[in-house]
This record gives structure tokens, sequence and C-alpha cells, in this order.
């Protein structure tokens, strides 16, 4: 059975590949026939025009044309305003008109008309008819054209969308006949070569001479796009090339326009290198000061820009001109371990996002309760999550972030913004009083349900009870009055029911898909409750700030409530680090802090308000209380690492320990100086090792106290009467460690044992 299923896969693949094959090779032979439809018609038109000037109508027929002022003018007037639409009656008119006195206001007219790309072939074939029945019209033409293509040495173009159809028109006017090489070809060349040797530095008229590459580049310069050579390759097939004008100077332009692209290259590499180096720099910045300022970021956003834009017009160009595109060598300089939380990407490998919950969770349990959520169309199936539509619009994170120098000014001084429309009125407290008192008669009926079910919610202690509880509201309780009153008893919780809250914002967060309302507004009511409490500036209903805050925390891990909003309530905190402000900071990092710190849209500013609230701490002249929770709450957001620390600490063999123990510990005890003696005689003097050590701690005479100094000194005295080499050696080093320390008179500079 395996095996019969697998084939026709196979069949159906192979198909897929054949019929795709066929398409390219449809896709190809059209273009080929396009080409050789273009180079056939231009053709036609030259031999065509070669034949029919020779043979131009005489004086005799003008006369019978209408040579009124008034029509002539307004044939002039229409030439200056031409569009594709246009052609046919202008063809009409050219029929009926005698031009021969206005063929210098026609030229100058077709000049000065602003063209599009598409109105090309149109306006030819004006020029075309005109050129077969007036004799002077190829030479003021000519006339007209030098006004507007005499370009000096470095100047400016003021027009490149205006430029960039005249080149072309005036290329194809010359490859159709129009004008002769002879007479068209030098002011084209000059132009060009001024063109591209005055803008070999900022390339603002790339556009111009990418436009004369693809409509002109197969006429003048043989050129062949990469796709077309490759497709060609692949299909063993020709591309039909113009043969028009000599080599010799098909190759010239060729060459003017590779030289140009050289340039170009060596712009992309410099853009690149400096956006690079631009980025470093932001990288140092975020490491150091938490965030960007906003010319910064504006810069980037414009440098960005401009490389994306100029690497486009560069693979345009590589494309055309069949070159190979230069190589961007990235940055392979080591990022700051900061910066590559920052840097984290969606699609990052299992093995990371295990090690990012590993930061994030203090376990697997902790992890399952705030990302697992239960998906209540499971249960309800015709129930439609509005999240997507309702949800309130993200803030511009340009406008969100705020220069990090200025908010580190601000927290080290203390300086509170005062925000407009901030009243010292708590919000949440008016809209209680307005719902109760608009409580419609309809709703009356089913208030005893929705009772019993805010009495049962206080019991909901467990992941199984308020998952349970959320299906239940969903099912049988969701209108506007109920999750009205839903979050008015969410938030009015009882501020000694702490333990509530976490379970209370997973209720919330399952509901958030499919009921948003009720996570916005309780979001709204907290912030508007924390900035209540946190202008009063009083020190009563401590226990109700620590629920608002500790509420605010778990929303966070959630993700109901905007990280940028909380760091905005740790940031309002830090500003007047005193008293219950203290306890409110400790119980918000307590809370959510962790988590903060290892998201990398909030690690950089988690991480500077951490030690802009470990600096204020250093400088408070509070109680131990308020010292200590300070410090529990930063290590339990950023824990020490034990490990790290028990590295520094150097292991020593059993026998070096006894020595140090015995002349730094025992020598200060009365009577201990006969029995020091007696057991250093005990150590193996012959062997290099031991001997060596024992001098070493006999020298280090710092680390012993300094009354004990003279006790040392009788030890090595006496021990010297048994070992002679123990005096000589002891005295050599204490004179070197004099002669030391004159010579290098700093505080580490003596090496101890």
């Amino acid at each position: 059975m395996e095996s019969t299923s697998e084939v026709p896969d196979d069949c159906c693949q192979v198909a897929d590949e054949a019929e795709k094959e066929a398409l390219a090779l449809k896709s190809f032979k059209e273009t080929i026939a396009e080409i050789e439809s273009h180079l056939a018609h231009k053709a036609q038109l030259r031999s065509r025009l070669h034949t029919t000037v020779q043979n131009r109508p005489e004086e005799s027929y003008f006369t019978r044309l209408d040579s009124s002022i008034k029509k002539n003018t307004a044939f002039v007037r229409k030439l200056k305003n031409f569009t594709e639409a246009q052609k046919e009656s202008i063809l009409k008119d050219i029929n009926t008109l005698n031009l021969t006195k206005y063929i210098s206001e026609v030229a100058n007219a077709i000049v000065e008309a602003k063209l599009k790309m598409t109105d090309i072939a149109s306006i030819l074939q004006v020029c075309v008819v005109l050129h077969e029945k007036y004799a002077d019209f190829s030479s003021q033409i000519l006339e007209a054209w030098q006004k507007v293509l005499s370009l000096k040495k470095d100047e400016k173009v003021s027009n490149p969308s205006k430029m960039r159809v005249d080149v072309r028109f005036y290329a194809d006017l010359i490859s159709c006949g129009v004008l002769t090489p002879k007479e068209g070809l030098p002011l084209l060349g000059s132009f060009l070569t001024n063109l591209i040797h005055g803008d070999k530095e900022e390339h603002n008229s790339a556009t111009i001479i990418l436009a004369f590459c693809k409509f002109c580049g197969e006429d003048y310069a043989g050129l062949v796009s990469q796709k077309l050579l490759n497709d060609a390759e692949r299909f063993k097939m020709t591309v039909p090339t113009s043969n028009w004008l000599p080599p010799d100077k098909r190759q010239n332009v060729r060459n003017l326009l590779r030289e140009y692209y050289s340039s170009l290259c060596k712009h992309l590499i410099q853009d690149h290198k400096e956006l690079q180096n631009f980025e470093r720099q932001n990288r140092r910045i975020l490491q150091t000061k938490g965030e960007l300022s906003n010319e910064r970021k504006e810069k980037q956003e414009v440098l960005n820009q401009s490389f994306a834009k100029l690497l486009n017009m560069t693979q345009q160009f590589a494309d055309v001109l069949a070159e190979e595109l230069p190589e961007l060598r990235q940055d392979l300089s080591p990022r700051d371990e900061e910066c590559s939380v920052l840097e984290l990407c969606e699609n990052m490998s299992d093995q990371a996002r295990e090690t990012l919950n590993e930061l994030l969770w203090e376990n697997e349990e902790g992890r399952q309760f705030y990302e697992n959520l239960p998906n209540l169309s499971v249960y309800l199936p015709n129930l439609v999550p509005k999240a997507t539509m309702e949800a309130p619009p993200l803030p511009d994170p340009a406008e969100q972030m705020i220069d990090i120098e200025k908010e580190a000014k601000e927290i080290e001084e203390g300086e509170q913004a005062k925000e407009e429309g901030d009243e010292d009125i708590k919000p949440a407290e008016l809209e209680d009083e307005k719902d109760d008192a608009d409580v419609p008669v309809s709703l009356q009926s089913n208030k005893v349900l929705l009772d019993s079910f805010l009495t049962t919610l206080s019991a909901c202690v467990n992941r199984e009870m308020i998952d349970s509880a959320a299906i239940e509201f969903s099912t049988n309780l969701n209108t506007k009055h109920n999750r009205k009153k839903l979050v008015r008893a969410l938030f009015t919780v009882q501020r000694t029911r702490l333990d509530l809250l976490p379970f209370y914002s997973r209720l919330v967060a399952t509901l958030h898909p499919y009921i948003p309302e009720v996570a916005t507004d309780l979001c709204n009511f907290l912030r508007q409750d924390f900035k209540y409490h946190v202008r009063k500036k009083d020190q009563i209903n401590i226990e109700t700030k620590v629920k608002i805050v500790r509420f605010i925390g778990e929303l966070t891990k959630f993700g109901m409530y905007p990280r940028a909003d909380t760091l905005q309530c740790f940031k309002q905190l830090l500003l007047n680090f005193a008293h219950h402000y203290i306890e409110m900071t400790c119980h918000l990092l307590e809370t959510c802090g962790r988590f903060l710190l290892h998201q990398p849209d909030s690690h950089q500013r988690t991480k500077v308000y951490l030690d802009q609230m470990m600096r204020k701490k250093s400088m408070l002249a509070s109680d131990s209380r308020y010292l200590t929770m300070i410090e529990n709450a930063y290590y339990q957001v950023v824990p020490v690492d034990s490990s790290a620390r028990s590295s520094h600490i150097k292991i020593r063999p059993p026998l070096h320990q006894y020595i140090r123990h015995l002349l730094y510990v025992e020598l200060g005890n009365k009577g201990s100086t006969n029995k020091i003696l007696k057991q250093l005689r005990k150590l193996n003097w012959k062997d290099p090792e031991v001997a060596s050590y024992a001098i070493r701690c006999l020298t280090s005479a710092w680390k012993v106290k300094f009354p004990n100094i003279r006790t040392l000194a009788g030890v090595v005295a006496e021990l010297t009467l048994y070992q002679e080499f123990v005096g000589h050696r002891i005295v050599d080093a204490v004179l070197e460690d004099i002669r030391w320390s004159l010579e290098f008179p700093y505080p580490n500079s003596i090496k101890g044992a």
C-alpha cells in the first residue's frame, strides 16, 4: 500500500516540474519574439524614412493645406500637452495643416512636452510623419534638443524624472532614423559622458542611466540582461541583438556604462560599511545607556532607506549589464551579551527557546501556567476571536521610547513630570457609580446568576477552577453589562487576597481573544489607579498600592498589560524612591521583574532602571528593612551566580592549609610559639615544593596581625637553628619585597602567597 501511494506523488511532482519548464520556455520564446519584433520595427522605420525622405511632397502640395494661424497655434499647443490618446487627432491634423512656417514651434513643443514612458511610441510616430513631410523638421528638433541635453561638466540635472523620458525619446529618434547617427550621436554621447563623470560620487542621476540601459541599451550597447542570458543558456537558444551601430561605438557605450556601475558598487559598499558602523554604535549605546535617542533612530531609518534604495538600484544595473553584484561583507565583530538578548528573533532554534524559557520562568509549571491557556473555541465553536479586530493599536515605537539619558537624569534628580488630564480623583470609582446608576431593568433577570458567579470567583485558587470559570462566563454570562460587572469585581479584589491576582489575570488572558474589552477596561482602571496613588504621595493604604502593582505585574506576564507601560510605572516609582514607593517597586520587581529583564524588547530599559534603583539605594538613609527589601527584590531578578562565585575560591592542598593555619591563626594564641615551631620542624624540608611554600608563608608578614609580627620573627629565628637556608631565603625575600614596594608604590603591588 505504501509503494502505491508514493508513486502518484512522484509522478505529480515530475509532471509539475515539466509543466513549469514548459511555461518557462514559452515565456522565453515570447520575450525573444518581442525583441525580434522591436528590432524589425526599428529597421523598418529606418528603411522607410530613408526612402520617403527622397520623395517628400512639393511646395504645391502644402499650398492646398490650411495655413491659418488659429489652427496652427492650436496644433502647437496640443503638442505641448501630448498624450497617447491624442495621437490619432494629431496625425489627422498633420495631414490637413500646412506647418511649413511653424516647424520650429512644433519641434520646440515636442521637446518641451511632459511625456510619460508610455507616450514615447505614439510621439515617435508623430515625429516620423513630420520628418517624412518636412525637410527642416530634423534640424529644428535637433536644435531644440541641444538646448535641453547640453549638460556642462559637474552640472546637476534639475528634473531627473523628465530627463529620464527625454533621454529615451532622443535615443529612439536616432535609432528610428529621424536623426541620423552622424547628427544625433555626438550630442547623446557628450550628454551621457558628462552625466556619468559628474555623478560618480552621489549617483543622483542613476535612474536616468538605468532607464537608458533598459530601453536603449540593446540598440546602443548591445546589452542583454543576465536573466535572458541564463534562460538562453538553459534552453540553448540565442538572443537577437541590434547591429545598426558599429561594434566599436557599442563597445565605447558599454565601457562607459560599466564604469558608472563600478562607481555605483563602490558607493554601495561604502554606504553598507557606514550603516554597519552606525548600527554598531547603536548597539554600544543600547548596552551602556539602554535606549536610543529619537535623532539616532531617525538617522538610522534614513540610512536604511537610502541603502535599500541604492541596493535595489545596483541590483537592477547588475541584471541589465549582466555584471556580478558586489560582495557585502557582514559585520563579524562579537556582539555584547545584552545586545544579543535584544536581537533574539522569532525563528530561534528550539535550544535557544528552551534557554529563554529558563530565564523567563522559574520552573516548567510556572511557564505552563502563564503560556498554556485554554482555547474557548473548543467548548464554544460559534465563538469568534475578536482580539485582532478590537485590540487597541500598538503605540509607535518612536513615540513610545524616550531618550534614556533624559530618563536617567529624571530618575537621579527625582523630577516627576506632570501629565495632562490627570486629576486626584479615582476614575474607577466614578465609573462604578455611573454603571450602578444606569443598570437596565432587562438585565435584572440574570443578576442572581452573575452574583453567584462573582461570589464563587474568589474561591478559584487553582488553574482548573479558574479555567472552568472562564468557560462558564463566556458560555452563560457574556453580555455587555456582565462584562463591566466582571471587570469591576476583578479590579476591586480584596487588598489582602494577593493570592488571587495570578488566577484573575489568567481569567482575563483566557477571555481576551474573544472578549478583549475585559482586559482593556481592567488595564485602564489599573493604570488610572496607579497614577492616582503615585500622585497622592501619602503613606497610607499601602496594601492597596501593593495590590495594584502586583496586579499590573501579573497581567504583564500574561501579555495583557503592555511591557512599555509597566516599565513606565517602574520609572515613575523610581522618581520618588522613598517609603511606600520602595515597597511598590519591590513588589513590582518580585512579580514581573525577571520577565521584563529577559524579554528582548524590554531588556535594556529594565537593566538601566535596575542600575538606577541600586544607585538610589546606595544614597538612601532609610532603615534596614527597606534596604533588605530592595536587595531581595534585585537579587530575585538578577540572581547571584553561585558557580561563578565559587570558581574564584582557591583550592589548596591540606598541607598548605595546615601551614597557613599555624602561621595565620594559631600564631596569635598565647604560648603557641613552641607548638608552631615543633610542627614546622616536622615538615619535609628536603621537598622543594613544601619548603618553598613554607618560606613564602613565613615571608608574608602582612598577613598576620601587627602585634604578632615579632612572634613570627622569633619563629623564623628559632627555625634557622635547624634549617640554615630558611633564614637566608626569608631575609632575601623580605628585602626584595621592600625594594619592589619602593619602586612600585601601588596598593596591589605586593604579591601574596
